[in-house]
């Protein structure tokens, strides 16, 4: 995809972020509008995901760590056809399914629920030795906030995620 294409949805997500914001009348803009390339960029380029086969077990997968960033997380997946883009005027109403943080059994596409800080990694850091251990190609992204980084389990999932490709490396010298 050409540079300009990715500009032009990206903006979009930024007016789905902007749109989630106001209609609920609370939210996280700050870190959303942020994030709006990064999301743009991976679920538009880099990601391999089918909207019309969320569960493919070959898809790869996203964990929102800092899951009060919903807003950014909700509309490029609106952008790239989960759900409607009209649906994002409902962000934070009572009954919607496009709640404050991500639940994943509600909206399709979404491979984890979360919200509290410092336990996304630790999924994500799980689902990427898993694929490692099962022989699956897939790959495994998350993002996480400044705040969330002071967690203690943000680093020992980074160190687990260390360790494991060390001694990996190490029993394959010793081979």
């Amino acid at each position: 995809m050409q540079t300009i294409e990715l500009e032009k949805i990206a903006n979009e997500v930024r007016k789905g972020i902007i749109s989630c914001v106001y209609n609920a009348k609370s939210g996280h803009p700050g870190g959303s509008l942020s994030a709006a390339d990064i999301f743009t960029y991976l679920y538009f380029e880099e990601m391999n995901i089918d909207p019309r086969n969320p569960k493919d077990p070959d898809r790869d997968r996203f964990i929102l760590s800092k899951g009060h960033t919903t807003p950014v997380y909700y509309s490029v997946m609106a952008q790239r056809g989960y759900f409607p883009v009209e649906e994002l005027e409902t962000f934070r109403h009572v009954g919607t399914r496009l709640q404050g943080h991500p639940c994943m059994q509600d909206i399709p596409g979404i491979d984890m629920s979360s919200g509290s800080l410092g336990q996304g990694i630790s999924a994500a850091v799980g689902m990427a030795i898993a694929a490692k251990l099962d022989g699956k190609s897939y790959r495994v992204y998350t993002l996480l906030g400044d705040g969330e980084i002071q967690e203690g389990q943000v680093w020992e999932a980074a160190r687990a995620w260390r360790q494991r490709n060390s001694l990996r490396r190490m029993a394959f010298s010793l081979r």
